[in-house]
Parts: structure tokens; C-alpha cells; sequence
């Protein structure tokens, strides 16, 4: 990482870890987050989708939010745009058990348009307290609203992607999210690149797997 953009993104927009409803564990976390009615989607969903993974990975994925697949199942990225990612995952040596998938937001938003800012304000302690539990190495960001929401900014795609960021003591790296893949498939060509590096730092800091 250059001189430049160290001082762009080295400890980007730092913000302490939010605790809410505090939990011991991801399961306890769970049980209180399913209970969640403290925005509208709680009104719409079918089921809250918390995250699934290696509770202690190494790798934490984050997307936007649930799709109607998602919704249906209670399970992160189970659609066309999941299926996707684990080929992406598995691309670069990780099946999906290894890491830890979730989203901003819990709950589906009708019609999949982008969650609110005040549904994101209830969401993402939720999030937060899962990444306290968890402390994984390395955030894998999916798409703008992921990287703008946890980095706390306004940027592009293109400013943030290509290059590690550092963000309250977490290595993060941004790349398309598989939907957007989906739309436009000249775009992988850079998320693989995006996920390359991602497979190099990890073998750096992670050196025994």
C-alpha cells in the first residue's frame, strides 16, 4: 500500500466496536438477533438472517443484505449471487465452512432496494458484536453500501477496492458484490484480482493456514 493511501484508509473512519444486548457467544447473539423488532423490516421478514460460518474464521465476508432466497431459508447468500461467492471462495482455497458470511442487515428490505439509514442504525451493532466475538484477521467487503456502511464513507467502488484498508484494527479489502457480478460479468476480471490479494495477504499474516 502506498504512502497515499495508507494515509486515506490507515485506521479509516476508527470507531469503537458497538456493543448491543451484549452475548457471550455466537449462538446467544443469535437467539437475542431472531427476537429483533426494533426497525420496519422485522414487519416484512420471513426470517432474520443472521450468518453462518466458522465461529472462529479467520475470514469474515460482508454483503448488504438478504435476498428472497435469503429471507426464504434463513441463510446468507444461498441464491445465484451465493453460489457465486463460493466459487469465488473456493477460487482462492476456502470452502464456505472455513469462513464467516453475514450482511449489514439482518432482515430482507422489500424488493431488495438498499437498506435505510435508520435500519442500518439498528442493524449494525448486531454486526459489530459479531465481529467482537469472532475478531477475525481479515473483513471481506461485497459491493459499495457493505464498504461505505462498516468504512464510514462515501467513496466509489474504484477509491476502495485494489487495496488494503485498515479499519479499527481489521485488514480489509473491497470487491463487487457477486449480484453485481451477475450483472455484469466484465467486473470479475477485478473482483478476482480484488480476491488474489486478498488470498496473498491472508497466506502472509496467516502462514500456517
Amino acid at each position: 500500500m502506498t504512502t497515499t493511501q495508507a494515509s486515506l484508509f490507515d485506521n479509516a473512519t476508527a470507531q469503537p466496536v458497538q456493543q448491543t444486548s451484549p452475548a457471550a457467544d455466537l449462538d446467544a447473539l443469535g437467539k437475542i438477533v431472531r427476537e429483533c423488532r426494533k426497525c420496519r423490516l422485522a414487519e416484512l421478514r420471513k426470517n432474520v438472517v443472521f450468518g453462518e460460518g466458522n465461529p472462529k474464521a479467520r475470514v469474515f465476508v460482508i454483503g448488504e443484505a438478504p435476498g428472497a432466497d435469503e429471507d426464504a431459508q434463513g441463510r446468507p447468500f444461498v441464491g445465484r449471487s451465493g453460489q457465486l461467492l463460493d466459487k469465488i471462495l473456493f477460487a482462492i482455497g476456502f470452502e464456505r465452512k472455513e469462513v464467516y458470511i453475514g450482511n449489514i442487515i439482518k432482515c430482507r428490505p422489500p424488493e431488495n432496494r438498499n437498506p435505510l439509514a435508520d435500519e442500518i442504525d439498528c442493524c449494525k451493532p448486531w454486526l459489530m458484536q459479531q465481529l467482537d466475538i469472532i475478531r477475525p484477521d481479515i473483513i471481506l467487503l461485497l459491493g459499495r453500501v457493505a464498504a461505505n456502511t462498516i468504512l464510514g464513507n462515501t467513496l466509489s467502488m474504484s477509491a476502495m477496492r485494489g487495496k488494503l484498508i485498515r479499519w479499527n484494527g481489521f485488514d480489509c479489502f473491497v470487491t463487487y458484490h457477486p449480484a453485481a457480478l451477475l450483472r455484469n460479468p466484465n467486473w470479475k476480471r477485478l473482483c478476482w484480482e480484488d480476491v488474489q490479494q486478498l488470498r496473498a495477504h491472508y497466506d502472509t499474516i496467516c502462514p500456517n493456514g
